[in-house]
């Protein structure tokens, strides 16, 4: 998976998804309107996909859920914020970083409960080199959202950053509760450990 660098850097997740084209309307067979529409399955929902994401068995299957879980993060029920957020990618693909501050501002002003848009800024401040800032809005993700894993795992890495290894290891240790399949976080608590807990004898 990815160390923090590489997280607040590439797995921002800013990219957009592409808009499904429009098919033009086409009449009807009267046939096909006799008939009865199919029943669509039903979408799990938020809490049951965590459910699923705590007992994957392989790293792939927990790959998957994530990224599901990851597109709901994504979507803020506001078209407006949505589209701010995706102006905010374009400017961060572009590394102008403070336009895309902006942009996520003014998402923030519509959606002040968005966990992912506090993540994403801390994303970006973490490029301008204001890790302080950067674990302020991931602390506030957290607030939102506490079973947010790519945040707890930035903030881990803030943490190993300035030394705060207790610390560190704490956050990496909840990132395992949520997402146990994350290899590179797994890694990284087997290290951690012997030194932050001591190591038995």
């Amino acid at each position: 998976m990815r160390f923090f660098a590489c997280l607040l850097a590439f797995t921002l997740s800013f990219a957009a998804l592409p808009l499904s084209a429009q098919e033009p309307a086409r009449p009807k067979d009267p046939k096909e309107q006799a008939q009865p529409p199919q029943a669509r399955p039903r979408a799990s929902t938020l809490d049951e996909l965590f459910e699923r994401l705590g007992k994957a068995q392989t790293e792939r299957e927990a790959e998957g859920i994530s990224s599901l879980i990851e597109r709901r993060f994504a979507r803020s029920g506001s078209d407006t914020a949505d589209l701010l957020l995706n102006r905010a990618a374009e400017a961060y693909g572009k590394k102008d970083f403070p336009l895309a501050i902006e942009l996520i501002d003014r998402v923030l002003a519509l959606q002040p409960n968005w966990a992912e848009a506090w993540y994403k800024r801390a994303t970006v401040f973490y490029q301008l080199d204001d890790p302080v800032g950067a674990m302020a809005d991931l602390h506030r993700a957290i607030k939102i959202e506490p079973r947010h894993f790519n945040a707890w795992t930035g903030l881990g890495h803030i943490l190993m950053a300035s030394d705060d290894k207790a610390r560190a290891l704490e956050a990496y240790r909840r990132v395992l509760t949520i997402n146990p399949q994350m290899s590179d976080v797994k890694t990284i608590v087997n290290r951690l450990s012997p030194e932050v807990d001591g190591q038995d004898l």
